[in-house]
This record gives structure tokens, sequence and C-alpha cells, in this order.
């Protein structure tokens, strides 16, 4: 029998310690104000919102107590798709008491970005003249520097031996080889198989006893769990065959398959986008460098880019967005969904952590090989570029610029170019 002050402990790393007892449209109501303040305010990409979060929702709120909320995270980091988006879904849960919570978690999350990028979208189609193109390449610009400071940022964690920078390496000549989703999928898959024989260590070998210490529990049913799995891959099989080429298919297979979330979706949308011929490589990269001025996740790039795509096929950018936003955040949301029960298990396999070890390692060469081509090679066009894209990087990484101020600064720079 467990001793009572073991129970309350486990208790406590559980359920909210500090959020008083409320009706579920009670509950549901905070959750969809807190998270769209957060949608709000959230600047600087993923790894910050993983921070707010915890500020917010963990020590201010006792939504969650630190241990499960490390756990949710990792297993968050484990699943396709953007990792703080999952973890702010399952947040939401948690409060919110199951999937409706996490629905008006993600629609406060998401929405603020989603509309500015969408109206900048429908702004910048009409914007014309050198003042106009020197904004543009201003933006384009900062998406130079930020993908180059994600590089950095995650390359010194997920490559911190020679194996996984050997891994990264070979993932971006596997892709200089090879330039196509597909074949970015086949490298991180790659990636991942070499993990599993390369990366075991005993970090890996301790999963077990971190999976049981930390006490992740989300309320899903596993009857649902099941569903969503097969919901998740019936999608990831069946939109190829049925709607290939499609706004669904294209963003849903991007969301299923990039590994790591934010940046890393780069690569991905644009060969599953330019080089397909549905939007313009100058499009795409302006509306890139315009959600760094945005708070909320990356993610919702997409709906930049579902209007654009939409326009172009003489369809409504509103509802190409809304069609591109929902693809690209519903694989993440299934799998994490069916996952969370098996979670404990699946953690403490050394096999698994060392293949997503490799996995992420394959992900910095697929993000390096997206930074050469096509962000530099289409933004970096003269010795000025250079020197201004190399002063952004270091605003970003040796001065902490947050991003929306180099956006901002960036703009100016790149108008008075312009008009000069």
């Amino acid at each position: 029998m467990s001793h009572p002050d073991e129970t309350a402990s486990r208790e406590r790393d559980h359920v909210t310690p500090d959020a008083p007892l409320a009706s579920d449209k009670a509950r549901r109501s905070e959750v969809l104000r807190t998270f769209l303040t957060l949608g709000l305010t959230s600047f600087g990409g993923p790894i910050a919102h993983l921070g707010y979060f915890h500020d917010e929702l963990v020590r201010r709120r006792g939504w969650l107590s630190d241990k499960p909320y490390a756990e949710l995270v990792a297993l968050c980091q484990f699943l396709p798709g953007p990792a703080s988006s999952q973890v702010g879904f399952a947040l939401g849960m948690v409060r919110g008491g199951g999937v409706m919570g996490g629905i008006l978690a993600w629609i406060g999350f998401t929405l603020p970005s989603a509309l500015a990028l969408l109206v900048l979208a429908l702004v910048a189609g009409s914007l014309e003249g050198p003042l106009a193109s020197g904004v543009i390449h201003g933006l384009k610009l900062v998406a130079v520097a930020v993908v180059a400071q994600a590089i950095w940022g995650m390359a010194r964690k997920l490559c911190p031996d020679l194996r996984r920078t050997c891994l990264a390496l070979l993932a971006m000549l596997g892709l200089a080889l090879a330039q196509s989703a597909w074949a970015q999928v086949g490298v991180i898959a790659m990636g991942a198989v070499l993990g599993s024989l390369l990366c075991r260590d005993d970090k890996a070998a301790s999963g077990r006893q971190q999976a049981q210490a930390a006490g992740l529990s989300l309320p899903v049913s596993t009857r649902l769990a099941r569903y969503c799995l097969i919901a998740f891959f019936v999608l990831l099989i069946g939109l190829p065959l049925v709607a290939s080429g499609s706004l669904v298919d294209i963003f849903y297979r991007t969301g299923a398959l990039v590994f790591g979330g934010g940046h890393v979706v780069l690569p991905l949308l644009e060969a599953s986008t330019v080089e397909m011929g549905q939007i313009a490589a100058d499009t795409f990269l302006t509306g890139y460098g315009a959600a760094q001025a945005v708070p909320g996740p990356l993610f919702t790039f997409a709906a930049w880019l579902g209007a654009g795509m939409a326009q172009v096929g003489g369809g409504s950018a509103l509802l190409g967005a809304v069609i591109a936003l929902l693809s690209i955040f519903l694989p993440g949301i299934l799998l994490l969904i069916g996952v969370a029960p098996l979670w404990g298990r699946l953690r403490a396999r050394a096999g698994a952590r060392a293949a997503l070890a490799g996995a992420n390692a394959a992900v910095v060469g697929v993000l390096g090989m997206a930074l050469y081509d096509p962000i530099w090679t289409t933004s970096v066009l003269s010795r000025t570029d250079l020197v201004i894209a190399l002063a952004a990087f270091i605003a970003l990484t040796r001065f902490s610029l947050a991003p929306w101020k180099l956006v901002l600064g960036m703009v100016i720079l790149g108008a008075v170019r312009g008009v000069i």
C-alpha cells in the first residue's frame, strides 16, 4: 500500500496544484482567454513559447507542476509537428478537461498570428514599385539571419558529438544530390535508422527511470487515441492518392513529416510549393520574413502560403488560408492525442530515444541545405546584402535582439535602399 505522503506527491504531479475548482465551462473560458493573451504576446519562436508557457501556466497558474511539464515537452519534441503548439494543446486539455480544452487553447494561441499573416498576404499582393521591392528584400534578408540563428542553436544542442555532426553532414550531402520533399523525408528516416545504431548511450538507457519519475498524465481515452492514430495514417497515405498536390495534401504531409517544428518546416514547404510552381520564391521568402514579426507559432506561415496559393489559382485567399492552417496543424494534434497513452512505454525504450537523436541530427542538415538553397541563393545578391545579413545574424546571436525588432529595422532599411 502506498504511503499517504507518496500518494499526495503523485497527485500533485498529475493535477493542477494551485488552480481553483471551477466548472468545465469556466475552465474552458479561462483556457481560451489565457492562450489568446499568449498568442498576442509570445514573440521569439518555439523555445521562447515553452518558456512563456512555463512561467504563466506552471509557475503562476499551477495548471501543471514542473515534472509532468518537462515530460510533456519531451513528448512533443519526440513527435512530428509544431512542438510549442502541441504543448499548448496538451495544457489546454489538462485545464479544460479534454480535447475541447485543447482546441480552445490552439485557437487562442494561433488566431492572432494567422490573422496578421493573412492580412499581410492580401496587402503584399497589391504592393509595387521600388519601395515595396526594398521592403520585400529586407524581409528576405531577415529569413537568412533567422534561419542561420536556428541552425546555430540547433546544431549546438542536437549535434554535440562527432557521430551526430556526421549525420547532419550526410543529410546535407543527400539533399545536394536529390532535392525534393520526399528526399528530405528520406534523409530524416535515414538519420533515425543510423541514430538507432550509433546514438545509444547511458542517457537513452535511463529513459525508463525518467519516464516513470515524470508521471505525465493526459485526459485521453485509449479508444480516442486509437481513432486519432488511425485517422493520422489514413490521411497521410490516402491524401496523396485522392488529392495529390492539393492544399490539404501539401500542408497535411508537411505537418506530418516535419521533425523539430519551427524553422524546420521551411525546406519541406519550399519543396512542396515553390519547386512545384505553386507560389513564387520571392513571395515565399517575403512571407517567411514577415512571420518573424508576429507572435505565436511559426506554423501560421501556412496562412500566408495558403492565401497566396489560392489567389494564384483564382480561389479565395481566406478559404486557402484556413485550409492550409488546419491541414498543417492537424497531424501533430492527432499524433499527440494518439501517442499520449503510450508515451511512458515508448520513452523508456533506448532504441526509440537513439532514433530520435539521429533524426534530429539529420534535421539540422536539412535546415542547413535550405539555408543555402533557396534562402541564400535568392536573398544575398551583393556584398552589401552579405554584410547586412551577417550583421543581422550577430544581432540575433550575440546581442539577443528580439526577432520582431530585427524585422522592423530591416523593413526600414529595405525601404530606404529601395528608394535610393
